[in-house]
């Protein structure tokens, strides 16, 4: 019975509890997916019924991982797929802290998309910001919430995800001459300006291109656009 309610597993050669990261990194890609599919219906399709399922599957799933992750089915899932690699162990502490502060935020998105539907933007941005994190794991292997643990408690995180929390002196493949930095930043100028002009220059031939369309105009141009549809209707008339 102890054991079933200790957090993490004893792993030889670590002095703390662990669990896997690799199956946690496959779990965030997969939930990653149900939150962009809903996303996408809810936008494109009009529905949020994908959304009520996934979210409330999402809030299970990580009290499940805060009360104990060896159940937690989408950690189950990622295990299925990852159990031929070499597990990459980190400390459970932080990772409860981190899977702590996911089901903060589901709690409340399961009210107010499935009990109480009341979607506004700032709940659709609550939805985008833990999409955020779980691409964060999934691809990067960063744990935001594991670097807020050491914040916020006086036990230091041990074994984190790539070893942030040891202090280490980069490699030289770790670091960016300054050709790389001038390509990486044009990089980044590129994809965000090709994001704008994607979403302002093309026709508005779906939901998601017009809702975005418009949150990205100035008032002045919601202003123009308005007295050009008022044009049009009185011509019309």
């Amino acid at each position: 019975m102890n054991e079933f309610f200790a957090y993490g597993e004893k792993v030889p050669g670590y002095d703390v509890r662990v669990l896997n990261e690799r199956e946690a990194r496959a779990a965030a890609g997969i939930l990653f997916i149900g939150a962009f599919l809903g996303l996408t219906n809810g936008v494109m399709l009009g529905t949020a019924k994908f959304s009520e399922y996934f979210v409330t599957f999402f809030m299970i799933d990580f009290i499940i991982r805060v009360i104990q992750p060896r159940y937690a089915p989408s950690l189950l899932f990622g295990r299925f797929f990852v159990r031929n690699q070499t597990p990459e162990y980190v400390g459970a502490v932080q990772k409860r802290f981190a899977w702590g502060i996911g089901a903060v935020i589901a709690i409340p998105m399961f009210y107010y998309l499935v009990i109480h539907f009341e979607p506004n933007p700032i709940k659709v941005l609550v939805c985008l910001i833990c999409m955020g994190l779980l691409f964060f794991e999934a691809a990067f292997s960063i744990c935001l919430g594991c670097k807020l643990f050491n914040l916020f408690s006086k036990q230091q995180a041990r074994y984190c995800p790539g070893g942030i929390c040891e202090i280490k002196q980069k490699d030289p493949i770790q670091t960016f001459t300054p050709i790389q930095k001038g390509i990486f930043a044009i990089t980044v100028f590129v994809m965000f300006y090709g994001t704008y002009a994607y979403f302002t220059k093309l026709p508005d031939r779906t939901v998601f291109v017009k809702k975005m369309k418009n949150l990205m105009m100035t008032d002045a141009e919601k202003q123009h656009l308005e007295e050009q549809k008022m044009d049009e209707e009185f011509d019309n008339f």
